[in-house]
């Protein structure tokens, strides 16, 4: 089953920092680029971006974010 997530949403995930937590900003459904990252969203393959207390943004897939 797929996970859906809405704006404001909070979440958590794993990165390469370890653990982190934030809110989902909005749902990608295009391509686009993030902090000079490209991001393959489509809406058959959508990603979220995120965004931590401390202001950083990244897009993750649906399946590496859990609610918190």
């Amino acid at each position: 089953m797929v996970k859906t997530f809405r704006k404001g949403d909070k979440v958590s995930w794993e990165s390469s920092g370890g653990h982190s937590t934030g809110k989902v900003v909005k749902k990608l459904t295009a391509p686009m680029t993030i902090k000079g990252h490209k991001v393959a969203a489509s809406k058959d393959n959508p990603e979220y971006l995120v965004e931590t207390e401390e202001g950083r943004q990244a897009a993750h897939k649906p399946e590496s974010l859990k609610r918190a």
